[in-house]
Order: structure tokens, then sequence, then C-alpha cells
């Protein structure tokens, strides 16, 4: 059996031990496993020391002090550093749990589909739940696709698990469009030839390496058979983002937001969205050249520069898209989904007794409208807490929200009418 190269950036974990653990438990061939490991530590924890593991040839260790951690992107890039041409590659995060013989499962899927026709076959997937806390009695046994959800205004593109229908009845992984950070199987010269963006920070890592891998010539597949477990709740571990916020600790050499800040504004780049360009050097962070971005786009039912997407897409059918009869057709095929949240005082919005509903609509940039859903007073206070009311519509529509309208209806009339911004569209 040929060595698998498993990457795993942790940030104060204390399921990074049980992963371990659990992964050489349940492997057909432990010996054949190499770990390749960022361990961001604080000193005052006890629960990650990787003391046991440091004289087993299996195991490379990188140790970074929490203060000097630069974020995940960051972390992965310093465990690919590690790899020395192992045959394949498994990235994971810190807290997994897996099935019985899955080195073998992983490696027989992949073989297969080489067969078929695809030299680079990518197996990933937002793995299926577990829970620590009632393990393994909460694990989900269907096997999870990852769905498009939306373009965010600062340009990412989200999205969401789902169960893979019919997976029963399958035999082979299923086509994929996106890539998960967290369950990544693949050749391990993507170690090499994909590497994690350092400057990223946690949002568009994931769609940037998809489409890297993509124009690598990587063709992406769901596995159709639970593979590993990943947690997904975050409890009882700290958070990056936690220890470098500037009102915790204003020691650390870059804020946790500014780091963020700045992966949105790479990403954007990088998709030359907004008008933007790359006037920046992106050197091996680039896309590839087997394939084009404008390939990817028509195998996903995405475009980058308009952050929408194809019906097919939408409503998350198998990739790839159906081919257009033309780019015009192509183009014409293409809506956007999105969140618009409101946030705004009560006080400004008339509430009392005697309304019988909100008008809730949101325009354009020429004021037309694009979407409207009135809140009558039923449900009104569901949307009104500590003196604020918060709404958040999911919008699908060809145009980009601009503004928002709040109308109150009274016994007497309509009343006085709340026009803002749409939060986080205002430059679109």
């Amino acid at each position: 059996m040929s060595k698998i190269f498993i990457q795993i950036a942790s940030y104060r974990d204390p399921q990074l031990i049980p992963t371990i653990e659990d992964c050489l438990q349940h492997a057909d061939n432990p010996d054949d496993l190499v770990f390749g490991l960022c361990r961001q530590f604080h000193p005052d924890d006890e629960f990650d020391n990787l003391d046991k593991y440091r004289g087993d040839d299996r195991f490379r260790i990188i140790d970074v002090q929490w203060d000097k951690a630069q974020g995940v992107c960051w972390a992965r890039n310093q465990v690919q550093q590690l790899y020395k041409d192992e045959t394949y590659t498994l990235q994971l995060d810190s807290h997994h749990r897996f099935v019985d013989g899955w080195d073998t499962k992983l490696i027989n899927m992949l073989t297969s589909l080489q067969k078929k026709g695809h030299p680079k076959p990518l197996l990933t997937t937002y793995a299926s739940s577990f829970d620590p806390d009632n393990d393994p009695a909460a694990r989900v046994k269907a096997p999870w696709k990852m769905d498009f959800d939306r373009f965010i205004p600062e340009g990412a593109v989200f999205f969401l698990p789902s169960v893979i229908e019919k997976w029963q009845e399958l035999t082979e992984p299923v086509p994929a469009r996106f890539y998960s950070a967290h369950f990544a199987f693949t050749i391990g010269s993507f170690c090499k030839e994909v590497q994690h963006d350092p400057q990223y920070y946690f949002h568009g890592e994931e769609i940037s390496i998809a489409v890297r891998a993509y124009t690598h010539g990587y063709d992406l597949f769901h596995p159709h058979r639970t593979i590993v477990w990943h947690e997904y709740t975050r409890k009882n571990r700290a958070k990056h983002w936690d220890d470098h916020s500037p009102h915790k600790n204003k020691t650390v050499e870059k804020p946790w937001h500014q780091r963020n800040t700045e992966c949105h504004l790479r990403n954007r780049k990088l998709f030359e969205m907004d008008g933007l360009t790359k006037d920046i050097d992106f050197g091996i962070y680039d896309f590839g050249t087997e394939r084009t971005v404008r390939d990817y786009e028509k195998y996903a039912g995405l475009n980058f520069k308009l952050r929408a997407a194809q019906e097919h897409t939408i409503k998350n059918k198998l990739a790839p898209c159906p081919v257009p009869a033309s780019e015009e057709e192509w183009l014409n095929g293409f809506t956007k989904k999105m969140i618009v949240r409101v946030d705004v005082p009560l006080d400004q919005v008339e509430h009392g007794d005697d309304v019988k509903f909100w008008f809730f609509g949101v325009h354009d940039k020429d004021g037309k409208e694009i979407y409207r859903k009135d809140r009558n007073k039923v449900n009104i206070k569901q949307f009104v807490r500590n003196g604020r009311v918060f709404f958040r519509e999911q919008i699908i529509t060809t145009k980009t929200p601009k503004t928002y309208l709040i109308w109150p209806f009274t016994e007497k009339g309509w009343g006085k009418k709340i026009t803002k911004p749409v939060p986080g569209f205002e430059n679109h």
C-alpha cells in the first residue's frame, strides 16, 4: 500500500489527539500513514501535547505558539511544506472520527476514478457530523455533499451540506462543484500544485481552492459513502479569531479582522470581481493552466463577476451544469441568491397596536422593487429583540439590492417610510 500524507492544522484543539488516535485505530494500514501537523498551542493547555509521537517517523510536527499563529490558511500552508512525495494526501481538521478501513476505501475510490479517465480525482465534501459528547450515537450515517448557498457581500461563496440523494443506490462517487478544507483526499502532488495561500484567512479559502484545483486539472467528487465524521460545533475549544481580537489581546501582531478584510480583498482580486484586477502577483497561488476559470464557471454554473449562479446550481443539482447553446444563452441564465440583513432601532419604526402590517421591500439601484414580503401584526413581534428590528431575508434575483424599505400600514393608512442602504452592498 502506498503512503498517505495526512495534513492537520490544529489550533488549541482538545480533539487533536483523539482524532489522531481514531485515525490510526481505524486504518487498515496505519504504518503507511504519515502525519504533517501544525500544532498551534498555548503553554497553559495540556490536552494537545504531542510528545508521545515525536519519536515516531510517521510524524512531522511544527509547533507554533498561539500568539504567532496567522490563521488556518497559513497553518495549512505550513503543513504542506512537510510533504515528501507520498503517493496520496488527506487534508483534515483536528476534530474527526473515521470508519473502519477508511484508508483502503479512499484509495479504492480514487483508483476506480482514475481507471474511468480521471487522472487527478479529488474526493472532498462537508463530512457528515458527529458530537464528541454523544459519540458514536450522534453520528450521521448518510454521506453529505456541498450545495451552493450564496455569494456573500465580501465576494466569497458560501456552501451548505446536504445528504446525497439516493446514496444507498450509488456505486461510485458523484461529481462535485466545491472543495472542503476539512476533508480532501487526492494524489500527493496536490500538496505542491495547489498549495493553500498563506495570505488568506478563512472565508474565500474553499472556493479559491476549488477553482485552482479545477484549473490545474483536478476533477472534484463527493464520496458516495461516509468515510469520516466532522465536528461542526466548535464548542469547548478556543478559536483563532477570539484569541486574536483586539478587545481581548492587544499584543498580537495583527488582529483577526484585519487579516480577514485583507483576505476578502485578495480573493476578489484573484477572481477580478467588482472591477478589480490582479494588481498583485499571486505566483504559485494563482489559477492553473490546464483549464480556465470560465471552464470552471460553466461546469459549476457560477459567474464570479456577476456574483450569480445558474438555476441548475441554485437548485443544487449535481454538476456539471447543462451546456448552453451559446455564450449569450449562458450569461442570460444567471440569477443572484443573497441574504439581506436589516437591523434598525425599534423606535424608528411604527409598531403600536394600530399597525396592521409592515411592508418590507428591497430595491435595486434604479429604485425598482426586486423583493417584497409583508409582516403582519401576528408575526411582527418575532422580528423584534432588545429594542431593535431584525430581518434576514433570502433573495433570488438578477439584480443587486441597494436599498430596503420598511413601511408600516396602520388603521389610519400608510405610516412613515424607513429607507436605508442594504448593509454590505453599498459599493456594488
